[in-house]
């Protein structure tokens, strides 16, 4: 017989996951939260679990979940197999596996925080005033070609604000952030993938779990506050051996969270500094004109 598997997740009305649940699923994927509320229902049992994965640990610990997810691992059966996956490991997530895991055992299967070599990274140095000016050149000169642009915000308001401005400019975009309903999220996506909107601003949040074929180009219009955040970022680009493109715009207050993720990376990331969209004085250090080859910069 296949294997039925359902998705169970909040934000969107309960009742129709709740009847395929008492239908019985062999597979459950959920979010910790949702999961629980059907636990209170009583419509899910956990009795006859063998395989329990926990899917970007490192992320359901940035977000606090981790008191949800022991308080559903202690509904689980003692005997079974626990697999945690993280496309980061921090400290914080070994300790997390080792008090989740029995002998775990320990398989990378790239570098430690690495990026891919397929991706070209690139910083534009600019005044903090000019970034989106800065965004739409690049929009409309330099990246022209470009269908799909995932562009990164550090918050949802700052998402929805920046998404009008460029609709303004005359480029297609929409946003994807967390006060946004499941349905307005999936047909932002949907927007997106068909073509639709050429840009999708997005918070780290929203953007977790995005699978997006063949996209060419991301841009950090804000730099993450955790360095980690930028090889999640980035790795929508760039996947099953294809090129991509990250590129960041940096002003003078972020130049620190630069030097963390160059420290990460083990990698200086090449400077372009525009003409007309200069950072100013406050903006020290060496900044290249010119345009370095594909993988300029790696190890």
């Amino acid at each position: 017989l296949p294997l039925r598997s359902v998705c169970v997740y909040g934000g969107v009305d309960i009742k129709p996951q709740t009847a395929e649940l008492r239908e019985g699923r062999e597979i459950v994927v959920a979010t910790p939260g949702r999961l629980l509320d059907h636990v209170q229902q009583k419509s899910v049992t956990f009795n006859q679990v063998e395989f329990v994965i926990l899917d970007e640990a490192d992320r359901m610990l940035d977000m606090g979940f981790i008191p949800d997810i022991r308080r559903i691992l202690a509904m689980l059966p003692k005997e079974r197999q626990s697999l945690l996956f993280s496309a980061t490991f921090s400290d914080e997530i070994k300790k997390l596996a080792d008090s989740m895991l029995r002998a775990p055992q320990l398989i990378e299967v790239a570098r430690r925080n690495a990026v891919s070599e397929t991706i070209t990274h690139r910083v534009y140095p600019v005044a903090a005033d000019l970034k989106r000016s800065l965004l739409v050149h690049l929009l409309t000169h330099e990246e022209a070609n470009a269908k799909q642009v995932l562009v990164f915000v550090g918050t949802k308001f700052g998402t929805s604000r920046l998404a009008h401005y460029l609709e303004r400019q005359g480029i297609n975009a929409t946003a994807i952030h967390g006060d946004k309903s499941q349905q307005q999220r999936t047909e932002a996506l949907e927007d997106f993938k068909s073509g639709k909107a050429r840009v999708l601003v997005a918070t780290d949040v929203a953007a977790r779990g995005l699978d997006i074929d063949d996209l060419p180009h991301v841009i950090n219009y804000e730099l993450p506050h955790v360095p980690e955040d930028y090889v999640h970022r980035i790795g929508r680009t760039g996947r099953a051996g294809k090129e991509g493109d990250a590129t960041s715009l940096v002003c003078a207050e972020e130049r620190g969270k630069l030097a963390e993720i160059e420290k990460l990376i083990k990698r200086p990331i090449e400077q372009v500094v525009v003409p007309g969209f200069e950072p100013g004085a406050d903006f020290s250090g060496p900044a290249s004109r010119g345009r370095r080859g594909r993988g300029a910069g790696h190890d």
